[in-house]
């Protein structure tokens, strides 16, 4: 639901997102800062304890809740209070002697804690804009590939993953202990497996590095056995080695689910643990979701940043919590025809092209709609200046410097007047990638001044439209 407000504000819907969105969300929003540090059911449905997938879950939502309610001119400090404490307590399922997160805790439940409960969380929050953090545990941290590593290993006593050496993808089920359909490999789970990798690579060549650990060794070693700790840059031959393994492994999950799915690629919710057959529930929704999300992952296509930037976490954890207000949610109908700002893509068998020369001009209908590789996106700052200043954007990606200042792409003031003081430039950027960025005002002597927090954030769309625009106002 938030992703779907900050979707609805960046098109110029605000309003929805006030007034029929935000009461919902404020509802949950004020349950998790009441009730956050109480033990509850896990992610299967089975286990009432502390879960490391909600912990997770709660701590991205009062981020994101806080970050929402200020953009809607609310107060969400209740949210941004809390949250630290919720980052703090996940750490505590981290099992450091056995380098695994034990997915459910506060429970004796008999069983080892190795659940793809944490794999889900991983993908769930990731955020290319955190790097490898490992206090989020994002996919490519040392916490969390270990973690992968003690998860999917766990099945490899299953008969259908028998002989399968280490280093090579398996069949991956929800945890080894689970007794439901006499527990088997499930889609969802195999396919997490997978997209956990993809986000890794991902954001491995967004930062032109990959750091080995003592935590994650064991990880890497199956993969390429001659790799030891330390920090290889994207121009060594270790990196490539790495990351050509990795996706060949995160291809050999996928390469599972394709094996043993069901008829005219029917996913169920599970597959026979000995033969492979599919099981239980039939055209299982979260099965078909999994496959698309981890498709887009190893196409480069990733989610809108949800964090911003690394968080510290506190040195003592706190049990805080907020008493919450409720209220019914009374506007439930949505306008109709809130389109994205850059238009509905033509549907397919419908798109018309045009191409025109200085003498002729001709038309032709195409069959599909093909969704644009990169997208030429204009950025627009209103500031006013002074004789000799330049507005420059600087971000997180190699076409807006690495926020290395010195690289930062310089905005054209060609349209800028008294009354509409816009600085502007277009610049090539992949599409369905997310980004962060900031506007800097550099003075004729060079010093420089930044505009205030937060860093900024844009998800470049992903549609037919090979152009978009974005506005902005200096913050300050």
């Amino acid at each position: 639901m938030i992703t779907y407000a900050n979707w609805l504000i960046a098109n110029g819907y605000t309003s929805t997102a006030n007034d029929i969105v935000w009461p919902v969300v404020r509802n949950d929003l004020n349950y998790v800062a009441q009730y956050w540090n109480q033990t509850g059911f896990d992610l299967w449905e089975e286990v009432k304890g502390s879960s490391f997938f909600t912990t997770g879950s709660q701590y991205r939502a009062l981020i994101e809740g806080a970050a929402l309610a200020k953009k809607l001119g609310k107060s969400g400090d209740n949210y941004s209070n809390i949250a630290p404490q919720a980052l703090c307590f996940l750490q505590t399922y981290w099992i450091s002697s056995g380098k695994y997160v034990d997915s459910n805790i506060n429970v004796n439940d008999g069983r080892t804690g190795k659940d793809a409960n944490s794999i889900l969380s991983s993908i769930h929050n990731f955020d290319p804009a955190l790097n490898c953090d490992p206090a989020t545990f994002q996919p490519c941290s040392d916490k969390a590939l270990a973690n992968h590593k003690a998860v999917t290993d766990s099945f490899r006593s299953w008969n259908i993953n028998k002989g399968i050496s280490q280093g090579s993808a398996v069949a991956v089920g929800r945890y080894v202990e689970d007794v439901y359909y006499n527990g088997n490999p499930w889609y969802l789970a195999t396919l997490a497996a997978a997209e956990q990798l993809y986000d890794a690579i991902y954001v491995w060549k967004q930062q032109g590095s990959i750091t080995v650990s003592d935590v994650s060794l064991s990880f890497f070693k199956d993969l390429v056995s001659s790799v030891s700790t330390g920090t290889y840059a994207s121009d060594s031959a270790t990196f490539k080695s790495i990351t050509d393994a990795v996706s060949k492994y995160a291809d050999g999950y996928v390469a599972i689910v394709a094996k043993y799915v069901g008829t005219d690629g029917h996913l169920a919710e599970q597959f026979d643990k000995n033969d492979g057959h599919p099981l239980s529930a039939t055209d299982l929704t979260w099965s078909y979701a999994a496959f698309l999300s981890a498709a887009d992952r190893r196409a480069g296509v990733i989610p809108p940043s949800w964090a911003g930037s690394v968080a510290a976490v506190p040195n003592q954890c706190g049990t805080n919590t907020v008493a919450g207000s409720y209220s019914s949610a009374t506007a439930t109908s949505f306008p109709a025809s809130q389109t994205p700002k850059g238009g509905v893509p033509t549907p397919t068998g419908t798109q018309t092209s045009t191409s025109t020369s200085t003498s002729t001009s001709s038309s032709s209908t195409g069959t599909s709609c093909p969704t644009a590789t990169s997208v030429a996106v204009t950025f627009q700052e209103v500031v006013t200046t002074n004789f000799g200043d330049t507005i420059k954007i600087v971000g997180n990606i190699a076409a807006l410097g690495n926020w290395d200042t010195s690289k930062a792409v310089a905005l054209s003031a060609s349209d800028y007047t008294a009354s509409n003081p816009v600085w502007k430039a277009t610049i090539s950027l992949t599409a369905g990638q997310s980004i962060q960025y900031k506007y800097i005002n550099v003075k004729k002597d060079g010093s420089l001044t930044w505009e205030k927090d937060p860093n900024r954030t844009y998800a470049v769309p992903k549609t037919c439209a090979t152009t978009a625009t974005k506005s902005d106002k200096w913050q300050s």
